[in-house]
């Protein structure tokens, strides 16, 4: 059976195919709307208390009957989460307070697992920013509130956790005043933010006090007052982006996520999009939220649908479910960029034409091409700069949408604008992985999986799929590509480099 946690809770997380939970069992009981639903998540870095906090919220209001108590070990149950005693994948629990019904996203801090961060904040109204009154601000806790105003999170709730273990009240005021200046840097209002001071573990344990159970039912209170009931986009065509698949055995597949805009009900036809050309037809056969059955799912809803007559093949995480035309897959459009300075938490060093950052759609990622206008060299940290993005596969974005990733105008792939918006963008733009970046400057430019030598003939082949063009002119164009981007990072391209010519060239004379 599934539990609370279960359906909405993704088990792998860069699986580039169906990521199937387990066989489990549908939704029993019956979710009736009393209060007005938004999604809320706990963001930080990693130990700062994150899941103990989550854990010690449906803790507290378990006791006043508005919540079904989640233990640490439930929330990070995954056994590489076990093993490591870290949050891996993001996770989903659901409480109530007086006045509210939240689904709560439980959101990783390590840095290895920022694309899972991305993926569980971009669905929240609202976030709890959880920081150690001990440790102060730290790598993650900068990059989480990037990351938060990026993708849209329009306010933040502080909860300074670990007051217990802090003798000196100075301390304290540093670390407060830090964290204000923190949200003033990247524009959210420091000074108006709400701070909560407690300690999680001495809430979860049950124990009275400032710190304990007035301190989480202080940090409600904030929550209900400070985030603000969001606007649902429910006269727009359904779209849910896919964020995990569920096989119940003997039905059929369910697939999870937050349902971006308009409603879906028993019956409605389907169409999943996205990650290829390939569309598939589908109907849904129930929907539910939290282990309990939805007469309807709304806007704003952390749903499951499922669905008939799917394979595994033709749903993975990534994909977005839609009304029937709702929805096209794109890999090429023109959009409005800023990049990011270092103080802002971008880069230090300009990038050309043909850089290949990562960009992550939605609950998809994928690598893509920045092509620069031909009178634009090179693009600074800090421009406001038009370029045509590429990605490697198609991706879907909903023609005529301001509110997601772009606009996009119905006669044109090209006509995509403002890529990433001040509403609620969809798409975030990101560098390549450090490590990676690393092992380049390192020398590991050879024929690995991702590395020089690949990308050249990934590029060749598909250049050479359009024809026309000579083998000298393809590599040319490749190699002034290349060369600029990786001058950039400061790697030095040398002998690697030149194996990597000579291999992409092997596949050019085929």
């Amino acid at each position: 059976m599934l539990t609370s946690l279960g359906l909405s809770r993704p088990s792998f997380v860069i699986s580039r195919s169906a990521a199937v939970v387990a066989f489990r069992g549908f939704a029993t009981g019956k979710f009736v709307r009393t209060k007005p639903h938004l999604n809320l998540g706990t963001i930080g870095h990693v130990d700062h208390g994150k899941t103990t906090l989550t854990a010690a919220i449906t803790k507290i209001l378990s006791d006043k009957g508005l919540a079904d108590f989640q233990t640490y070990e439930a929330i990070d149950r995954a056994p590489e989460e076990k093993r490591r005693g870290i949050t891996i994948n993001q996770t989903h629990v659901e409480y109530s307070t007086d006045t509210r019904h939240y689904g709560h996203v439980d959101c990783p801090g390590h840095a290895d697992y920022v694309k899972n961060m991305i993926t569980g904040a971009a669905q929240v109204d609202g976030a709890i920013l959880v920081v150690s009154a001990f440790d102060g601000p730290m790598p993650q806790t900068r990059e989480h509130i990037l990351l938060a105003k990026q993708i849209g999170v329009p306010r933040l709730v502080v909860f300074l956790n670990k007051m217990d273990q802090v003798d000196d009240p100075e301390l304290v005021e540093l670390v407060e005043l830090e964290v204000r200046e923190l949200l003033e840097f990247y524009k959210y209002p420091g000074e108006e933010t709400p701070f909560v001071k407690g300690s999680a573990l001495k809430a979860l344990r049950g124990e009275d006090g400032e710190y304990g159970k007035e301190a989480i039912l202080k940090l409600m209170d904030a929550v209900d007052e400070y985030i603000p009931e969001p606007p649902r986009l429910q006269d727009k065509p359904f779209l849910l982006p896919i964020e995990t698949v569920v096989n119940i055995q003997g039905k059929g597949y369910v697939v999870t996520g937050r349902i971006e805009q308009g409603l879906v009900k028993v019956g409605d036809a389907l169409e999943i999009v996205g990650q290829g050309k390939d569309k598939f037809k589908s109907q849904c056969m129930g929907v539910e939220m939290f282990h309990k059955t939805l007469d309807q799912g709304m806007a704003g809803d952390q749903c499951g649908v499922m669905l008939k007559g799917v394979k595994k093949n033709q749903v993975r995480r990534g994909m977005v479910l839609t009304k029937p035309g709702a929805a096209k897959t794109y890999t090429e459009f023109e959009s409005d960029l800023y990049v990011l300075k270092e103080d802002e938490g971008g880069r230090k060093n300009p990038f050309h034409s043909e850089y290949r950052p990562q960009a992550y759609i939605r609950t998809g990622d994928c690598s893509c091409r920045i092509i620069l206008p031909d009178e634009v060299d090179m693009a600074m940290p800090g421009d406001s700069i038009k370029a045509t993005l590429k990605l490697d596969r198609p991706q879907a974005v909903e023609v005529g949408n301001s509110e997601g990733t772009a606009h996009i105008s119905s006669s044109s792939a090209l006509e995509v604008r403002d890529m990433i918006v001040k509403e609620r963008p969809s798409g975030v733009m990101v560098e390549l992985c450090p490590k990676r970046i690393q092992k380049m400057k390192d020398g590991g430019l050879g024929d690995s999986p991702g590395g020089l030598g690949e990308m050249l003939k990934v590029l060749l082949r598909g250049l050479g799929s359009g024809g026309g063009l000579p083998m000298q002119r393809l590599l040319e164009q490749a190699l002034k590509g290349f060369y600029g981007n990786f001058k950039s990072m400061g790697i030095e391209p040398g002998a690697e480099f030149k194996n990597a010519i000579e291999a992409a060239e092997e596949v050019g004379a085929k």
